[in-house]
């Protein structure tokens, strides 16, 4: 039979060096997520919720929107200035055109402009996927159905 004292000279080590394991370090690296993951988390959701404004013609909405999406590029663009050999301030020039229009139509409340431009935008970001290898990255106007459910995109009534 082994006696309490024996068990716990033996347990000791291994518990000192679970807890040892658990302890987070004092200075942790910073989180870098992966360009990748910022498009998913921050770019694509903007673009979506964009096109279901414009799509509602809430203009208030889109307005938001589009300044959102527009300080989303700006983050991937600090977080990662370069990808493989591509300048993300170049490769997100190409958004600069229809974010421009999209203002412009958005202003207008413009509802064939906005549909335009937003179209134009969609296509500038297929077209860097597909410059950077990327072409399986497949973005479109949002369909019908809306990804965010806990939320109604038509415009506040008076």
């Amino acid at each position: 039979m082994i006696k309490p004292a024996a068990l716990s000279f033996v347990l000791l080590p291994a518990l000192v060096a679970i807890a040892a394991a658990q302890t987070p370090p004092a200075n942790p690296p910073p989180l870098r997520p992966g360009l990748g993951d910022l498009m998913t988390a921050f770019v694509q959701p903007r673009h979506t919720k964009l096109g279901l404004g414009g799509q509602a013609r809430n203009w208030e909405y889109a307005a938001y929107e589009q300044h959102e999406l527009e300080e989303a590029f700006e983050r991937v663009e600090r977080a990662w200035p370069r990808y493989r050999t591509y300048s993300i301030t170049e490769l997100l020039g190409v958004t600069k055109e229809p974010m421009a229009n999209l203002a412009a139509a958005i202003k207008a409340k413009d509802g064939t402009k906005f549909d335009a431009a937003y179209a134009a935008l969609t296509q500038a970001c297929n077209a860097c996927h597909h410059g950077t290898g990327r072409a399986m990255v497949v973005i479109q106007f949002p369909a019908a159905t809306a990804p965010y459910p806990n939320q109604d995109f038509s415009a506040p009534k008076p």
